[in-house]
């Protein structure tokens, strides 16, 4: 089925829904890259003008990867709820934005199992800035391990300790460090410079020693392969967290050595270590725009209908956490500051909308045109738009990752700012601990006087 729109006397046509939505997205250099983003900022406007006619029941007759081809495809149509999709069935896009901006907490509540990626991506093409955050502030969801993620009020910090030697000595240094400014609600998670089985258990029994010493209602995890962590799991590794990188395709997430399949058998694995203590949410996924393009496993879609379609298959393993690394992927998919904080407040939009725990990592690399000017401005917005959490980075330089994110300094002006706390069982701690909200006495509390460095 094509699509036409005419617009200052000339008259654009669209073959497919795939080249529709393409067409229709807010100009980003992966796109373009790809060869598939408008031409002109005519041919943009006429592409969204036809998609906001566009009956919502159409984009769920027309996968942009076929049914046959892709396992997350037949997970989408296979899981979709027609009765919680019968309000909106006889809407267009564009009416789906009016009625989304119109609409209260319960009503998108009741939504999310109707909604399929594509449909949260279509509308959010034609949405400015302001229709993301507005409507993504209204979303709510709430997950739970050992403390509870996602409440009204909260804002949640990954304590990101990593080392470019897996140092256990140097991971603790910051983990210390993190600490005493209020992060490490959300996870404490180190991103490992290396794979091994050897390195990921020694930093999950440290982190786990560090946790149980000091009684901390959190959770650790060690970002390895899901491969790796089965392993760990078999020997015995305190884990927590599953955590994974994921696509929005088949042979993307073949290209992460992964599959919907290994995913289950990872989170069951998780779940029968019985270790949350008021919540079984086991899973820690992360995303970003042109992962699947720079594998070539996007078939020809746009990157951020391809990001949304991630999503689907977090929702299926009901995670911890979700977070979209959004301009960790470099400047050949989105290339500034502009292109970045749109990316970062649609990713936020259609993952909340769908109803996941997103978080959202505020970074850049540091060939991008981007700067941290650019960053405060994204994290502000997502503040605004009741993002579940952030990054929580020393200085915000990760030496081991070699990019630019958010520091525990950034995380504190958002709560202050915005008059945000801390995971309710996390801010008790940090009360108790002589650090309310993470501010308090330039001075290791005299409950953490032995030193984490010692455990490691």
């Amino acid at each position: 089925m094509s699509y036409a729109h005419v617009i200052a006397g000339s008259r654009y046509v669209f073959p497919d829904l795939r080249t529709l939505l393409a067409r229709a997205t807010p100009f980003r250099s992966g796109d373009a890259l790809a060869g598939i983003a408008a031409e002109t900022a005519a041919e943009r406007v006429a592409a969204q003008m036809a998609l906001a006619d566009l009956p919502l029941r159409d984009i769920l007759n027309q996968p942009v990867v076929p049914y046959e081809d892709d396992e997350v495809t037949r997970l989408i149509l296979d899981t979709h709820d027609p009765a919680a999709f019968a309000p909106i069935a006889s809407m267009t896009v564009g009416a789906f934005r009016d009625f989304l901006l119109a609409a209260d907490s319960d009503t998108l509540t009741r939504l999310r199992p109707g909604l399929t990626p594509e449909v949260v991506a279509a509308v959010s093409k034609i949405m400015k800035l302001q229709d993301l955050i507005a409507v993504a502030a209204r979303c709510r969801v709430v997950t739970r391990f050992r403390n509870t993620i996602g409440l009204p009020g909260r804002l949640a910090v990954r304590l990101q300790p990593n080392h470019p030697t897996d140092d256990p000595r140097g991971v603790a240094a910051s983990t210390l460090d993190g600490l005493l400014l209020g992060a490490g609600d959300a996870v404490i998670g180190v991103n490992p410079a290396t794979d091994s089985v050897e390195a990921t258990v020694t930093l999950l029994e440290m982190l786990d020693a560090v946790r149980d010493r000091y009684a901390i209602p959190t959770q650790t995890c060690v970002l390895s392969h899901v491969t790796t962590t089965l392993r760990a799991i078999e020997r015995g590794a305190p884990v927590d967290l599953v955590f994974q990188s994921i696509g929005g395709t088949e042979a993307a997430n073949r290209g992460f050595g992964v599959s919907l399949s290994l995913l289950a058998e990872a989170r069951d694995a998780a779940l029968s270590l019985h270790r949350g203590t008021i919540g079984d949410n086991v899973m820690y996924f992360e995303t970003g725009q042109g992962s699947a393009l720079s594998s070539d496993t996007h078939h020809g879609v746009d990157q951020q209908t391809i990001e949304a379609r991630a999503y689907a298959v977090a929702r299926a393993f009901h995670p911890l956490l979700v977070n979209t690394v959004v301009g960790f992927i470099g400047p050949e998919y989105l290339y500034d500051g502009k292109q970045i904080t749109r990316a970062g407040l649609e990713d936020h939009f259609c993952g909340k909308l769908l109803g996941l725990p997103m978080g959202v990592d505020v970074c850049y690399t540091n060939h991008a045109e981007a700067d941290q000017d650019d960053m405060d401005g994204l994290l502000t917005l997502l503040g605004v738009a009741g993002v579940t959490y952030v990054m929580g980075v020393p200085g915000a330089d990760d030496v081991m990752l070699s990019y630019q994110s958010t520091s525990f300094h950034d995380a504190l002006y958002l709560r202050a700012a915005l008059g945000l706390k801390p995971a309710p069982e996390f801010e008790a701690w940090l009360e108790s601990v002589g650090r309310p909200g993470g501010i308090g006495p330039d001075r290791i509390p005299a409950a953490m006087a032995p030193g984490l460095i010692g455990i490691a």
